[in-house]
């Protein structure tokens, strides 16, 4: 036991115990007959990414349950890692060559591939070593990343498996493309964005009568270059006289015909709609019902290619737009322009307009994986946290279309396949194995060319709780760790990652991959605004680490945890001083505990019993938290499980029972207790805490090894006392009431009060059999018993547990004085009170003025109110 440095040095510290517990492998698992085992993955962030605070909410989360679990006897593995971020990569690597004035093109694949892999190695463990200094307690020597050598294999297979079921196949299809990063992207990683534009009215004029016109509407005209047909409902009667009749498609003078399609909605806009196929989805389908032509008028960067016709050409899609509206005004063509809010669809790397593409592209049959994970959740194999969660997955699932997988950039697990100069395909793992198969179809030795693409980012993550365990190779790793306990992450991701990981490890393994789902809320601003870059609202977590240490970010993000988060930089004082009280708290104890008894078991009932109600009750307290802390944790209910904690020390331990015992330090129980209850107090904090409290517990218990793998406290339920427990709330409350009622009544902390009490309407508990702590922390100078209470005069008086308490203000308060002062306060409270009411109630207030300041206004109200009302309480307490 050694004394404390009078400040907490977090910076010290922190950098100390993060570069410690990894230098000594605290954290490294492995399979244990003995132990069962606890098994968590790290969402891994893209190897381009910084700390940002949705990582610290996220990494902290699971660094609370692995603590938790590894103290309580588990062998927790926390597997680490990061994703190679195909996109996202690839573009930070592509800005830094046009600064160089170069493409990657200019390069070439081998090159620029090479020059990708030289970027990674120097910068793609910068979110690892911040993850360290939040106090993450991954296994880091397992350490994985999406493009290893062996991950790549279980890539490889996936694919192979998945082709030779029939699950993989390569078709035309419309699919998003980005012009910016020149790739497909699948549905979920379109980001749709409702943006005010127009619905333009175009006429078609009729081949058969060029007199008559048909009116169209559409909010995309450049498209209408790449027109087929133009579509109507069989049921709108406006125009069935014009089905199976042709259109001349203006500016073009392209014969279109006019066809029926259930799909139309007559509803919109003239009911008469453009088919575009090679540009819209929808319309992809209505070609393919019809067998329309499919004209691409798009090249990749989003330009218009010669399809387009030789006036447009080589023009940008917006370009164009402006161009066409212009031409068609001119022609007389255009009838009408509708103002119109439609949802536009954004590349979620770079936030590009996204464009409906006709492409060949690799796709994966989802519905005969989606079952079975679909399943898995509505028999309760897989529950989500919170449960609101599960109707979203089950609403995709079921809704589920195909996924795009092959992705145009260079930067990735490249397709395994080949193909001859017959276009046959070759699935292998490698060249050789391509060559091999094409020798064996075609009887003669070959040239073949590799596909250029690779896989969707996504296609590799979704193997990442087994493929992390070496994964297809049989090993003890996979056997033991397998499958993992908990998954935490942002609702965003549930489709992207999730549902595809249970379909992933049901397919390939036999077993779900996790049994539980908790789903975190979003980290916003105190406006209520997600934080981002480009709000300019994001909070840097290392800078919150810098200036108030990790523990007080860690602990004041869980505390505000709840469905989402509202941070200020302020909040994290929370966190800091909650660090500050358990280094101060530990301070004074050490200086007052020279003797303690190495023998003192807490643990027994007979001797704890024979202590006075102080000792008693903050071991039936103790308890009592650690029992529902254990349980918030388990339900994941972490908010929860931290306020318990926080309330249990800060309040009841340091704020009542160290006041209590103050003057009794030379007491064995006492010394034996308080320091008995402060290490418990330490391993129970420890998850949530682990530098403040590893720090401390160094100091006085350094022959017990590491607090982190220390063993968690058992309850001990022989030593919870509700009766204990009821009888210090009683205390508590009174004591309280006194120093509220001193408080109300201005009455200096340096004058002692005569008190007086009737506890006729309480009689379960003793009052005098705690008199001494009574008169010393309310700081009265005498306590009477006294039925008749209520005919005293010049007293203020309250009920506490059915107990009459009154304290004598003669001798320490100008009565007349003050009361005539909180009656004049009261009354222009009121004013207020009721000027403010009469503005809310105005509607043309509440109508016309902003939301913000409608809510803020009622605050004030409700503000007032509660004053005005404790106001009047206090006068009327009077006597």
């Amino acid at each position: 036991m050694t004394e404390l440095s009078k400040r907490f040095n977090f910076k010290e510290v922190d950098e100390k115990w993060s570069n410690h517990w990894v230098d000594k492998g605290l954290f490294h698992t492995k399979p244990h007959k003995d132990k069962k085992p606890y098994t968590i993955v790290i969402p891994p962030p893209n190897v381009t990414g910084i700390l940002h605070m949705g990582h610290a909410l996220n990494d902290t989360l699971q660094d609370i349950i692995i603590r938790y679990k590894r103290m309580n006897g588990y062998e927790a593995l926390w597997m680490p890692g990061t994703d190679h971020a195909g996109i996202a990569t690839q573009n930070v690597v592509e800005k830094q060559l046009a600064k160089e004035g170069q493409k990657r093109q200019d390069l070439g694949r081998d090159a620029f591939v090479e020059r990708l892999w030289d970027w990674k190695q120097q910068y793609g463990d910068t979110i690892i070593h911040q993850l360290k200094k939040l106090g993450s307690s991954c296994d880091w020597s397992r350490t994985r990343f999406t493009m290893d050598d062996d991950y790549s294999h279980a890539v490889k297979d996936v694919f192979i498996k998945l082709y030779a079921k029939g699950l993989i196949y390569r078709g035309q299809y419309i699919i998003n493309w980005c012009p910016r990063c020149q790739t497909a992207l699948s549905d979920e990683e379109v980001e749709h964005e409702d943006l005010p534009g127009n619905l333009y009215h175009i006429k078609y004029a009729l081949k058969e009568d060029p007199n008559k016109f048909l009116v169209v509407a559409t909010t995309r005209p450049e498209t209408m270059l790449g027109d087929t047909a133009v579509a109507v409902n069989p049921k709108d009667e406006r125009y069935k006289d014009f089905i199976g009749k042709n259109l001349i498609l203006p500016l073009v003078n392209r014969e279109i015909p006019i066809i029926e399609d259930d799909f139309v909605n007559p509803e919109f806009g003239t009911g008469a709609v453009k088919v575009t196929p090679a540009h819209d989805p929808n319309d992809f389908d209505i070609g393919k019902r019809h067998d329309l032509p499919f004209i691409n008028i798009l090249n990749p960067d989003a330009t218009l290619n010669k399809e387009a016709g030789a006036d447009y050409e080589g023009m940008d899609r917006f370009e164009a737009r402006e161009v066409i509206i212009s031409t068609l005004k001119e022609a007389k063509l255009l009838t009408k322009v509708e103002q119109h809010t439609h949802a536009v669809g954004h590349c979620y790397r770079c936030h590009t307009v996204i464009e409906p593409y006709i492409s060949k592209q690799w796709f994966v049959k989802m519905k005969p994986l989606a079952g079975p994970a679909r399943d898995a959740v509505t028999t309760g194999a897989i529950k989500f946290y919170p449960d609101r969660w599960t109707k979203v997955y089950l609403n995709w699932m079921d809704n589920i279309r195909d996924w795009c997988i092959s992705r145009q950039i260079w930067w990735g697990h490249r397709i395994p396949v080949w193909y001859d100069d017959q276009e046959n395909i070759y699935v292998a793992y490698n060249e050789e194995e391509a060559l091999a198969q094409a020798r064996d179809k075609r009887g003669e030795a070959v040239k073949l060319r590799q596909d250029p693409d690779v896989l969707d980012t996504w296609f590799s993550s979704w193997l990442w709780p087994f493929a992390t365990l070496g994964w297809p190779n049989k090993s003890e790793d996979l056997d033991y760790f397998y499958p993992t306990a908990s998954l935490f992450t942002a609702s965003e991701i549930i489709f992207f990652w999730v549902a595809r990981m249970v379909m992933a490890g049901i397919e390939f393994i036999g077993e779900i991959p996790f049994k539980d789902v908790y789903i975190h809320g979003t980290v916003r601003d105190t406006e209520g605004r997600k934080m981002s870059k480009s709000l300019g609202n994001a909070i840097d977590p290392l800078e919150i680490i810098n200036e108030y240490g990790a523990d007080a970010l860690r602990f004041s993000l869980i505390m505000n945890s709840g469905q989402d988060l509202f941070v200020s930089k302020e909040k994290f004082e929370v966190g800091r001083n909650f660090a500050n009280k358990i280094w101060n708290a530990t301070r004074l104890i050490l200086m007052n505990t020279s003797e303690i008894d190495s023998n003192f078991d807490i643990t027994k009932k007979e001797h704890i019993q024979t202590m006075e109600l102080s000792h008693q009750w903050i071991i039936s307290k103790f308890y009592t938290t650690l029992q529902k802390v254990n349980q918030s944790i388990e339900s994941y209910r972490y908010s929860e499980a931290e306020t318990l904690m926080y309330e249990f020390f800060w309040s009841n331990f340091c704020d009542w029972y160290l006041e209590i015992i103050k003057n009794k330090w030379d007491d064995k129980d006492t010394q034996n207790v308080t320091y008995k209850i402060l290490e418990l107090s330490l391993q129970m904090m420890h998850p949530f805490m682990p530098f403040v409290t590893e720090e401390i517990w160094q100091h006085i218990k350094p022959e017990a090894g590491e607090i982190c793998t220390s063993l968690w406290p058992e309850i001990q339920s022989q030593l919870i006392d509700e009766s204990k427990e009821e009888q210090m709330s009683y205390v508590i409350d009174m004591i309280t009431a006194v120093r509220n009622m001193r408080a109300q009544w201005n009455i200096s902390p340096k004058l002692k009060t005569k008190c007086y009490f009737d506890a006729s309407g309480n009689t379960t508990f003793n009052i005098q059999e705690h008199e001494q702590s009574l008169l010393r922390l309310a700081q009265l100078e005498t306590l009477e018993e006294d039925i008749k209470i209520t005919q005293r005069k010049n007293i203020a008086i309250t009920l506490v547990h059915g107990i009459k308490i009154a304290i004598d203000l003669g001798e320490v308060v100008d009565v007349a004085k003050e009361k005539a002062r909180m009656i004049k306060e009261r009354e222009g409270l009121i004013k207020l009170k009721d000027n403010l009411a009469k503005r809310l109630d105005n509607k043309s207030f509440t109508d016309k003025a902003p939301k913000e300041v409608v809510k803020k206004e009622k605050g004030r109200l409700e503000a007032l109110e509660q004053k005005t009302e404790e106001l009047q309480k206090v006068i009327a307490s009077l006597h």
